[in-house]
């Protein structure tokens, strides 16, 4: 490793004030060429915006910028990148429809003498990029053509392309395979062994462990202090970063009741998933854990309604139900809460309360209009219920933190008053404190009576949250497991295919 003691960035005293919030209060800091330096925080701690005043996407209200000794003022992404700051923000930013190497390298593209774009360097030079990650990715590609996952892996490969001395990551591992971030993470080593800064955000404690030599907390906007990882445990940063011991992260087990709430049988989708059955009981949380590809998320699309399917029953509180779209499957009482809130999940230019009611509009209107006072009651009684911090109901859903997003996700979909909730991936993306409140949430329902299925691709969450836990695998459920059987080893012996 090649650190130098020397601050290659600092901030001094920064103040930022938004329109009824301060995000940060008089944080000072300094990031070291030649490491990795984790910051962490709970969800509206302040990171994201001290990471976007650094990069240029808007300025402090108060305090300073010190790059490589001088003062900088950045008025634009772009004066930040020329000066040698790169960031990946969590919420990818592709343009679908140019291709990736355009894409990796847009506003910097190889001309040929005659001023043309020069095609084939185009590709040769995203191509040496990609082949960095072993990423299987053609750089003629359209980027909308691509998963999730490998769209993260291109955002991550163009800010490389930058040559830049400051690498900001923003959960960089929240949408990419296990493999796809040991690969990540051999590249972050490289990047730290040639000097450059790695400035890495993550609500994933072990990979900052594994991959950090220095942890910065954040808590409510103000700096906590800055530790060597190696000096640290994850309790303790966890401590610091919610001010208090956060004992009990996972709500007790119940016992599963006798009563059948779901069952599910013969649900296939030729080449997706096939003879998919399983039954839900009253009081128990059922997991749902695959591998990338197993075909957890298609198919719950299609049991929900959103993805067709070939073949499958349902039947509910032990009568047959048809569900062959969205608005059946919402008036039968199943709703589906998608891994991707931002872009399918929420309204996020209107506000908290707009999209609390947006599920179930004809229980706040009267006649052909809403009804303020019916809208303002609903949107009141279930931010509460799942305690959504907000300023205000007519706040923007954008500007909450991803916790609280989250939460009025769920409230949104318990105001049509469901009997069945599907949760796909309920805590991607946030920090430890709201998946507490999230996981106590999800028992409350169950013990309430409500069905509640998690699929999630995080292990401790699906060992600490789920009764029972079917794993897929390549489309096919291929095995259950239940009691002390719940643990990372049967899950993925399952989960990898190899069946005793």
């Amino acid at each position: 490793m090649v650190q130098d003691h020397r601050p290659i960035l600092q901030v001094r005293e920064i103040h930022k004030v938004f329109p009824g919030t301060k995000a940060l209060s008089n944080v000072s800091m300094e990031f070291h060429a030649g490491e990795v330096h984790a910051v962490v925080g709970e969800n509206g701690a302040g990171k994201s915006t001290l990471m976007n005043i650094l990069s240029g996407v808007f300025p402090p209200t108060e305090g300073q910028i010190i790059l490589e000794g001088e003062e900088v003022r950045f008025q634009s992404p772009r004066q930040a990148q020329e000066k040698g700051i790169a960031i990946v923000h969590q919420e990818l930013s592709l343009c679908p429809h140019l291709t990736v190497g355009e894409n990796m390298f847009i506003g910097r593209l190889p001309r040929s003498r005659l001023g043309f774009v020069d095609r084939n360097k185009l590709r040769e030079d995203a191509k040496k990029m990609l082949e960095a990650f072993k990423a299987d990715i053609d750089p003629d590609d359209l980027a909308g053509d691509l998963s999730i996952s490998e769209q993260q892996v291109v955002e991550i490969a163009k800010a490389l392309t930058m040559d830049c001395k400051v690498l900001i990551l923003d959960e960089p591992t929240s949408a990419i395979t296990e493999s796809e971030a040991n690969n990540l993470f051999e590249v972050i080593r490289e990047l730290r062994g040639k000097g450059i800064c790695i400035i890495y955000i993550s609500h994933r404690i072990k990979e900052i462990f594994s991959i950090s030599d220095r942890i910065s907390v954040l808590r409510d906007g103000h700096y906590i202090g800055t530790y060597h990882t190696e000096e640290m445990t994850p309790d303790r940063v966890v401590q610091l970063m919610v001010g208090r011991e956060l004992k009990n992260i996972y709500p007790p087990k119940s016992t599963r009741g006798k009563k059948e709430i779901l069952r599910v049988e013969n649900l296939s989708r030729e080449g997706v998933f096939h003879q998919i059955r399983f039954t839900l009981y009253e009081k128990e949380v059922l997991g749902i854990f695959g591998l990338v590809g197993a075909g957890r998320t298609e198919m719950s699309r299609a049991l929900c309604g959103i993805d067709p399917k070939d073949s499958g029953q349902v039947w509910l509180d032990g009568k047959p139900v048809a569900i062959d779209s969205v608005s059946q499957a919402i008036q039968q009482g199943i709703v589906y809460l998608t891994e991707d809130r931002k872009n399918q999940g929420l309204f996020l230019d209107l506000s908290v309360k707009r999209n609390i009611v947006s599920s179930n509009l004809q229980a706040v209107s009267s006649g052909l209009f809403i009804d303020p006072v019916k809208e303002k009651e609903m949107a009141e009684h279930f931010s509460e219920k799942l305690n959504v911090k907000t300023p205000g109901l007519d706040q923007s859903i954008g500007s909450l933190s991803g916790g609280n997003q989250q939460k009025a996700m769920i409230a949104k979909w318990l105001s049509t008053y469901p009997k069945v909730l599907l949760l796909d991936e309920p805590t991607r993306g946030i920090d430890v404190g709201a998946k507490s409140e999230i996981y106590k949430m999800l028992r409350e329902l169950a013990d309430d009576g409500k069905g509640i299925i998690v699929i999630s691709s995080e292990l401790p969450e699906v060992i600490g949250i789920c009764d029972r836990v079917l794993v897929m695998h390549q489309g096919r459920i291929v095995g259950e497991v239940s009691g002390e059987r719940i643990n990372e080893e049967e899950i993925i012996r399952l989960a990898s295919g190899i069946v005793a």
